[in-house]
């Protein structure tokens, strides 16, 4: 009995600590601000776990900065979102996975991180400058909008995925 309490005690501990997390806004800007001047990029994880391993929680967040003069972008990822309404986490079954956007001199290079999923598991949809990404296998679903650094005919985009890493590639026109 004493043990089932205990891992009662550790579960609430669990999902209150995802409140922290995402209360926890104030220490993490003034992290942004001592990496601004470094230059850096921040990434931090973690994973809850529910009662009896059912509900499975992936969140983080990807901090870049140095991209122009006092310029810094954050990207949450995962599925631990925070309720609309409320405010208090909620696990989402879809995952958002961390991508990165990397322009080259000749191409577009969109580099995305999805754990368990193989080229035959993605969809790629294009609209203007908008690439969605999706991609399920058995349990693990992704899906990401990311917006490009401008608008490319779908004539011009080759992807390949291998594992878990989605290297999406847009030729640019002279």
């Amino acid at each position: 009995m004493a043990k089932h309490e205990k891992k009662k005690d550790s579960d609430s501990e669990g999902i209150s600590g995802i409140g922290k997390l995402l209360g926890g806004l104030g220490a993490m800007m003034e992290k942004l601000s001592e990496l601004a001047e470094k230059g850096e990029e921040l990434r931090k994880s973690g994973e809850i776990h529910g009662p009896g391993g059912k509900l499975r929680g992936i969140y983080g967040f990807n901090v870049k900065v140095g991209l122009g003069k006092d310029e810094f972008e954050v990207e949450p990822f995962g599925n631990v979102r925070p309720d609309a309404g409320t405010g208090k986490p909620v696990v989402d079954e879809v995952r958002e996975p961390i991508v990165d956007i990397f322009d080259e001199e000749t191409h577009i290079l969109v580099v995305a991180e999805m754990p368990g999923v193989d080229e035959k598991d993605v969809c790629l949809e294009l609209a203007h400058d908008i690439l969605v990404i999706s991609a399920a296998r058995g349990a693990m679903k992704y899906q990401k909008e990311v917006i490009l650094p401008g608008e490319f005919p779908e004539s011009s985009m080759s992807h390949n995925c291998r594992n878990g890493m989605l290297e999406v590639k847009f030729v640019k026109t002279p």
